[in-house]
């Protein structure tokens, strides 16, 4: 056989390189819709991913003991199942994930084993063709060592590319679906290179190659869970109104309700944590016309529930510009009752050190935990500088009453920050394990009540947790949470 130029071997490398981390990234804004974004689906992404390209390099290592035209044909074949499972995949995950998270109990699990049924395959078959594509390159060269460093280089050069080009370009253009018909575009150019080189007739891989476009293209089109797609999540608007003429609506983020609002009554809540933060903001503020800052917008129904009732200034730190689009588009939001940066919560406010709050009033959430670097002490100490005298922090937090390490935590870090911390929640005897919704309180001074009646929409009686409770809560840990060490993942994680 004679051998192929080196340039284009090493390009060929570089394109599979490239295109498989490009579905590495997707598999993440993939699997979100069904299972969130947390630390846990991007280990069990990464571990799948990794999985199959060493299964795919052990079998592309035995391939590369073949003559070269052969291994050549046999990765050719290969790279056409690559586009095929790559093509396929958002069909596949729409077909398997309900079912999956339906009979595995764990939601752990769950996550390793959609994302294993889902991604596993197309790691395998681009694993595959570094081996044939290396030996092919050193066998015929005088200078192999030049040509196996050029080949190992490529490889990462175009892991490089794939990882840039998915995250700056391809999902924020083409989306989830229409990046994966790239990749299978991609696939299917090398495969027909390789087929080529290895002098195989290609009436069949052109069919094969038909169907991968077609099945990709039927998945670009297709309906997905999103009606938006933004650089950071998957946001859908649901109308759960009872009367057209009352509009009721609720933003799910990824797979998460993010809150719900109606456009004819701003002032009433339909969640547990806006009734709570709307009435403890008028309870804590040191006057009716009181200035907030807020960290997450989601619907803004809190914005726009405060600013009806005379508050401002509002500023709101909400880091998807999406998400503001949509909550003006379908949820009512007037873009002139508050000041919207798009950025980092944290990052607004430490660059903005002249800006001071007399509230604070933190509502972001990755999956159902607070983003790591918004529950620590650094930050809290942050928060504080940033809020006028008798000013206070209000923050929504989610737990679960069989574990509570998370609201321990947290409890526990801001009160090496404020001399008060209280914690809110629904004056109910709530379910074993069951999910809880808190606001945790912190300031200089106790609420001037211990509890309160607020729509939710239908009235909720609502009261701050005896303090002797919430010593003991404190007492079961001595973590306090740094820009360090903040396992929120883990503290929130389920064992059951």
């Amino acid at each position: 056989m004679r051998t192929p130029p080196l340039f284009l071997l090493v390009l060929l490398q570089a394109t599979v390189s490239a295109a498989s981390l490009v579905v590495e990234i997707v598999a993440g804004r993939m699997l979100a819709p069904y299972v969130g974004m947390s630390l846990y689906t991007w280990t069990a992404i990464i571990a799948v991913v990794l999985a199959g390209f060493s299964a795919g390099h052990w079998w592309g290592g035995r391939l590369a003991e073949r003559i070269g035209e052969d291994a050549l044909r046999r990765t050719g074949w290969i790279l056409l199942a690559a586009a095929l499972s790559t093509a396929g995949a958002s069909a596949l995950l729409a077909m398997t994930a309900g079912p999956i998270l339906n009979i595995v109990g764990h939601p752990v699990w769950s996550i390793v084993i959609i994302a294993m049924a889902v991604f596993f395959l197309p790691s395998l078959f681009a694993g595959v063709p570094a081996p044939v594509l290396t030996q092919i390159a050193i066998s015929g060269q005088a200078r192999s060592g030049r040509a196996l460093g050029a080949l190992f280089a490529s490889g990462a050069i175009g892991a490089i590319a794939g990882t840039l080009l998915a995250g700056f370009v391809f999902i924020s253009w083409l989306g989830s679906t229409g990046t994966l018909a790239v990749v299978t575009l991609a696939y299917i150019g090398t495969a027909l290179i390789c087929l080529r080189l290895g002098r195989a007739r290609l009436v069949w891989p052109l069919l094969l190659a038909l169907a991968a476009l077609g099945l990709a293209a039927r998945g670009a089109f297709a309906s997905g869970p999103c009606d938006v797609e933004s650089h950071y999540f998957c946001i859908r608007t649901v109308d759960v109104s009872a009367d057209p003429a009352f509009p009721v609506r609720l933003m799910v983020i990824d797979h998460l309700v993010h809150g719900i609002s109606a456009q004819n009554t701003p002032d009433v809540a339909f969640t547990e944590h806006a009734a709570m933060l709307q009435s403890l903001a008028a309870l804590r503020a040191p006057r009716p016309d009181f200035s907030a800052f807020f960290i997450g917008g989601g619907t803004y129904s809190v914005p726009r529930a405060l600013h009806a009732t005379g508050a401002g200034p509002l500023t709101v730190a909400e880091i998807d510009p999406m998400v503001t689009q949509v909550a003006m588009r379908d949820f009512w939001f007037d873009p002139a009752s508050a000041t919207v940066l798009h950025e980092d919560a944290r990052t607004a406010l430490r660059g903005r050190p002249a800006a001071t709050y007399d509230l604070i009033i933190g509502d972001a959430f990755t999956d159902i935990a607070v983003p790591a670097h918004l529950i620590t002490q650094e930050f809290f100490k942050l928060v504080k500088s940033r809020l006028n005298p008798q000013g206070s922090y209000l923050m929504n937090v989610v737990d679960f009453e069989d574990r509570l390490d998370t609201l321990s935590a947290f409890v526990r870090t801001l009160q090496t920050t404020f001399p008060t911390v209280e914690v809110w929640t629904q004056q109910i005897v709530p379910d074993p394990g069951a999910r809880m919704v808190f606001i945790v309180v912190a300031g200089d001074a106790p609420t001037r009540v211990d509890s309160f009646v607020a729509p939710a929409p239908d009235p909720m009686i609502f009261g701050a947790l005896a303090q002797s409770w919430v010593d003991q809560l404190v007492a079961r840990s001595d973590l306090i949470l740094t820009d360090d060490y903040a396992p929120v993942d883990r503290l929130m994680g389920r064992t059951d």
